[in-house]
Formats: C-alpha cells, structure tokens, sequence
C-alpha cells in the first residue's frame, strides 16, 4: 500500500480539487494525510486571526478523519506564503512526516498567490525531502524523491483565464459523496466565500466543476491531474496505477 500527502494552501482546497480522489484511494486502503500550509485565517469577516485559524484547522481535521486521513498545518501566514527557506524547510518536514510515497500539489499557476507560492515550495520541498543534510526537524528524510502531480487550479484556469489540460483524470462518482461530506465540513467558509468569492453555493460550485472536468474525459464526475517529470523526480505512474479502474485518459 502507497502513501499519498495532498498538499495546498488553505483549508478546503484540497475538498474542492481533490477529495474524491483521496476517498477512493483510502478506501482501497491506502494512507492518506492531509496538510496545509496556512490555517487560512484570513478567511473571515466575523472572527479574528486566532479563532479563525482555531475553527478552519478544525474543520480541516474532521473533513480529513472522515476518510481516516491525518491532517496537519504548517502554520505559515495566510496571504504570506513566499518561496523562501524557511517556508520549504516546514513543507519538507511536512512530506517526511508523512513519509509520502506520492505527493499531490497546489497547481504552479492559479488565481491565488498562496496558490502558487504553494506548488513552488511543494515542487522543491520534494526534492530536498531525500537530502539527509537538509535538517527540517524530527521527521526522518525520505529515501527516495516522491511521485509529485499537481492537481488542478480553481475553475481550472490560469491568471489569465486560460485553461489548463490535465494529463489524466480520476473517475470520482464513487468518491463523489465523500468529497461533499468532506467540503461540507467547511462550515466557516460559507459566508466568506460569498462575500470575497460571490459564491453562494460552495458544494454546487464544486459540483459544477467536478462535472466540467469530467466531459473533458466522457465521464459524469472527475478530477484532473498533472505529473511532474523533470529531473531527477520520478517518472513513473504512480497514482495512475493507483486509481485502477477509476484512472481517466481523454481521448486523443
């Protein structure tokens, strides 16, 4: 059995782009965690830094308990997540507590510049996860460089509005149910994302997407992937042999 860490920057992203594919991936028995790299405690109008990031990790625990996945935070400032150092020695602790055989990022290009600034730091904290000398804290460095893909970005889109194609897909309709379980323990996140986003209906706005992506594969419900195989990072399919009979190959 694998153990695959997804990765990204606020509490409910990974629920929006990616929680149907960890649903099935647990229930086929393998070790899910879960991490953060904010609380995402700007994300409210009504309560302030403290208690914001108190309610949303949370929120982010019990969405993850639901499929048995463990969840952390790296406790990194909302809207002051940067490429430095410091930032990538608490992501790489992150994927060697995990111990990731597979790790799912943030896309490098997305409306948010957590966002973005996420998949960079998860993109390279990948890779220093292996080097022995490279001290992040108690969790033991990786023997090998795990499988990095990113996920896809919010409403599939780069900042300029154009689209990103995903290599593969997951066929999420039997972990469909599970991802608005998970979404919906988002409670906090109702008004604030009405108010900042104009998103009134958070599980019909994921909904819709799921359904987007999944024409783009002839399938009701999906979530896209991409893998990264620049040197040295591993180039084999990991997740897609994984996902089995749910892996999604849009037609040429």
């Amino acid at each position: 059995m694998a153990t695959i860490l997804a990765i990204h920057a606020h509490p409910d992203d990974i629920e929006h782009l990616a929680a149907g594919t960890l649903a099935i991936l647990a229930a086929k028995g393998h070790r899910v965690r879960i991490a953060t790299l904010t609380a995402g405690e700007c994300g409210s109008a009504e309560t302030d830094l403290s208690d914001t990031a108190r309610i949303r990790k949370a929120e982010a625990a019990a969405a993850a308990a639901l499929i048995g996945a463990d969840y952390r935070c790296a406790d990194l400032a909302d809207l002051g997540v940067f490429n430095d150092d410091p930032s990538r020695r608490a992501v790489t602790e992150l994927i060697r507590w995990a111990q990731s055989d597979i790790v799912l990022a943030a896309s490098p290009t997305d409306y948010h510049p957590d966002h973005e600034a996420a998949s960079q730091l998860t993109r390279d904290a990948c890779f220093a996860a292996s080097v022995p000398n490279y001290r992040t804290g108690p969790a033991a460095a990786l023997a090998a460089i795990p499988h990095l893909y990113f996920m896809d970005p919010i409403g599939g889109r780069d900042r300029e509005g154009c689209r990103i194609v995903a290599d593969f897909g997951a066929d999420i309709e039997a972990g469909f149910a599970m991802k608005q379980r998970m979404l919906s323990a988002h409670v906090s996140q109702i008004e604030w994302l009405a108010r900042q986003h104009g998103v009134t209906d958070p599980l019909a706005s994921m909904e819709a997407w799921s359904r987007r992506r999944g024409r783009d594969f002839g399938r009701p419900l999906a979530e896209g992937f991409r893998q990264y195989r620049h040197e040295p990072y591993p180039k084999t399919p990991a997740l897609q042999d994984l996902l089995g009979e749910a892996l999604l190959i849009a037609a040429s």
